[in-house]
């Protein structure tokens, strides 16, 4: 883990070890609350603030991704290929979705718009557990 974030050009301190391991290790979509909760179960009490600053970075570097599931939900995940996500509109669940490996999603060869740092396509509808559930 400290390796990754140095080679990111980030020291690797106790705070941004412990949010990059536990979005590693935890797996999908969390919020900076949920973070925070994670880590004081784990036994780790970081600031919120402490964590926004440590998620900053880990973005600005790439390691992490932002995962945008609508307004007001700002969502983060290990960084890995580019996917998309689909939202469940009745239990809020995301799924990752895949796409074609490690391309940015809609962009056409050639594109002159400028450098696309980011795009995210997101799907809404009813996930397979909702619909099984008579949804």
């Amino acid at each position: 883990m400290e390796n990754r974030l140095r080679r990111a050009g980030l020291r690797a301190t106790r705070p941004r070890v412990l949010v990059f391991n536990l979005l590693e290790n935890h797996g999908g979509h969390r919020s900076v609350d949920e973070i925070v909760h994670l880590l004081r179960q784990s036994g780790n009490h970081l600031p919120r603030m402490t964590v926004y600053n440590v998620v900053s970075d880990l973005l600005a570097s790439g390691l992490i991704m932002r995962a945008d599931a609508g307004p007001g939900r700002a969502l983060y995940e290990a960084g890995g290929n580019w996917h998309h996500h689909f939202v469940c509109q009745r239990c809020e669940s995301i799924i990752d979705i895949p796409c074609v490996v490690g391309e940015k999603p809609c962009l056409e060869a050639g594109a002159q718009a400028g450098t696309v740092e980011e795009a995210q396509v997101i799907f809404r509808g009813v996930c397979n557990v909702c619909k099984a559930r008579g949804g």
